[in-house]
């Protein structure tokens, strides 16, 4: 997310990636993909520059490995080893109707 300010001096954050293009006539026009539109203080330029450095974050943040703790981690699950008990975990269908 990027921080962009109101004319009436208010911040609020928005997702960049959703952004489709930026008019500038005088004021600077963020529209959205969804049609919204948005009139910030920010020049065009500075607009492009937090979007450089936001995406800029992402790909050092993917690269440099660290962990983010957002939740269930993945892991390796052990086989069953019986197959009677992979019978009584099973649940049965209910047959359909034709």
């Amino acid at each position: 997310m990027i921080v962009v300010t109101r004319l009436n001096d208010r911040q609020f954050a928005i997702n960049p990636d959703l952004i489709e293009r930026i008019h500038v006539n005088p004021d600077t026009t963020l529209v959205m993909v969804d049609g919204a539109k948005y009139i910030v203080t920010e020049s065009m330029t500075e607009v492009i520059d937090r979007i450089a450095y936001y995406r800029a974050r992402v790909i050092a943040l993917a690269h440099s490995g660290a962990a983010v703790d957002s939740g269930p981690q993945l892991g390796i699950v052990s086989d069953l080893d019986d197959s009677a008990d992979r019978a009584e975990q099973a649940v049965p269908l209910r047959p359909r109707k034709i």
